[in-house]
C-alpha cells in the first residue's frame, strides 16, 4: 500500500514522536509498503513560540493537496494535532476520505504547565480533532481508557518498541565515578518534564542530564553540581544509558516515555512515579521502581538487577507496533472525491 504520513513533527526534532514515526516508517517499508512523510521540511516555516526548535509550516489547504495528490495515497494518518494536521483533517473531510489519527502527548496538560489554560479546553478541541477520524491510536492503554472516558470516540492501542540491536545491554560505558552510583535523565528539559523534581532529590552519586530544551539554561544555573551532556543519539545514547545506575523519568504528563525502554533494554532500570505512561511501560515487570516519592522510586531502583530490566525491554517490538497501526489503517475508496 501506499501509505501517507502527515506530521507536525519531523527532524531535525530529537523527541518520542519523531522517533516512532521513523521506526514505524522502517517497518512499514520492510513489509513492501510505500511510505510518504509530508512534514514542515516540506514547506516555509517558523519557529514555534517558546519552542523554536519545533517548526510550524506555512502553508494552505490548496498546496498542501497538491502534495497529497501528487503521492495519490492509499491511506492517510495524520500523526499530530499543529497546522498541517488540522490542514489534512480538512482536507480528508472535504473529500470524504477515512483517515486515522494519533495521540503522542498530552498537550493539554503541556499547555496548562506553560499557559495555565485549563486542561478542559483544550481537550474539547483535540476531541474534536480525533473525533472526525476512524480511529485515534494511543499508546498504551491507561491513555486509551482515559481518552475514552473523555469521550475520544475511536481511541485504540498502538503500543511502541524499541531497537534492541542499538540499545543493547553489551558494549562500551562511559567513564564514571567509581563507588558512586549515576542516576541519569533523558529527555526534553521543559517545564511539563519535571526535570527539577529529579535535579532537587537527595541522592547518593551523581546526577547527569541529556537532552536540550528551554528549561536547560535556568535549571544548569540553579545545579552546577549535575553532568550536563547536551542531546546524544545512537550508540553514544546507548553507552549512557548502560553507564547510569538509574535513569528517573520524572513526568506526570507523558503517554508512553521511549527513553523508559530504551534505557531498560541497555540493562538500566528506572525510576518514575506510578502514572499513565510508567504503569504500562514498567508496571509490575521488575524492570524499574514506582513510587509517590520519587526519591524512594530512585533508591528501589539501585537494588533491581540490571538482567530484570532487559526481560522487560524485550516485550517491546516495533514490529507488534506496526502491526497495530496496520491494522487501523482506512483504505481510501477508489471512488472518493478529490
Amino acid at each position: 500500500m501506499k501509505i501517507l504520513i502527515v506530521t507536525d513533527a519531523w527532524e531535525p526534532q530529537v523527541n518520542g514522536v519523531v522517533r516512532t514515526l521513523k521506526m514505524t516508517r522502517r517497518e512499514l517499508e520492510r513489509l513492501g509498503h510505500h511510505v510518504e512523510i509530508i512534514s514542515p521540511q516540506d514547506f516555509r516555516s517558523i519557529p514555534c513560540p517558546t519552542y523554536p526548535e519545533i517548526s510550524l509550516a506555512m502553508t494552505g489547504e490548496r498546496e498542501l493537496a497538491r502534495r497529497i495528490d501528487r503521492f495519490a495515497p492509499d491511506c492517510l494518518h495524520i500523526a499530530t494535532e499543529g497546522p498541517l494536521g488540522w490542514l489534512a483533517r480538512r482536507v480528508a473531510q472535504r473529500r470524504k476520505w477515512p483517515f486515522t489519527t494519533a495521540y503522542h502527548s498530552r498537550f493539554p496538560e503541556y499547555v496548562h504547565a506553560r499557559f495555565r489554560i485549563p486542561t478542559r479546553w483544550t481537550y474539547a478541541l483535540l476531541r474534536r480533532f480525533h473525533n472526525a477520524a476512524r480511529a485515534t491510536l494511543a499508546p498504551t492503554p491507561a491513555i486509551v481508557n482515559d481518552l475514552k472516558s473523555r469521550g475520544f470516540r475511536g481511541a485504540r492501542l498502538w503500543s511502541r518498541g524499541v531497537d534492541l540491536e542499538t540499545f543493547s545491554h553489551l558494549g562500551e560505558r562511559l567513564e564514571h565515578p567509581i563507588d558512586k552510583p549515576v542516576f541519569l535523565y533523558v529527555g526534553r528539559i521543559a517545564v511539563e518534564k519535571q526535570v527539577d523534581a529529579f535535579l532537587r532529590l537527595d541522592l547518593p552519586g551523581e546526577k547527569w542530564v541529556a537532552g536540550e530544551g528551554p528549561e536547560r539554561r535556568r535549571l544548569q544555573a540553579l545545579y552546577p553540581q549535575a553532568r550536563w551532556l547536551g542531546v546524544l543519539s545512537g550508540a553514544a545514547l546507548a553507552a549512557l544509558y548502560r553507564t547510569a545506575d538509574v535513569m528517573v523519568f520524572p513526568s506526570v504528563t507523558d503517554t508512553f516515555g521511549l527513553v523508559m525502554v530504551e534505557s531498560m533494554a541497555c540493562g538500566t532500570p528506572v525510576a518514575a512515579f506510578p502514572v499513565a505512561g510508567p504503569i504500562d511501560v514498567i508496571g509490575r515487570s521488575g524492570g524499574g521502581a514506582m513510587h509517590a516519592d520519587l526519591r524512594e522510586a530512585c533508591l528501589q531502583a539501585l537494588a533491581i538487577p540490571r538482567a530484570m530490566a532487559r526481560q522487560r525491554a524485550e516485550q517491546f517490538s516495533w514490529a507488534t507496533a506496526t502491526g497495530q497501526i496496520l491494522d487501523a489503517l482506512q483504505v481510501i475508496p477508489r471512488t472518493a472525491a478529490v
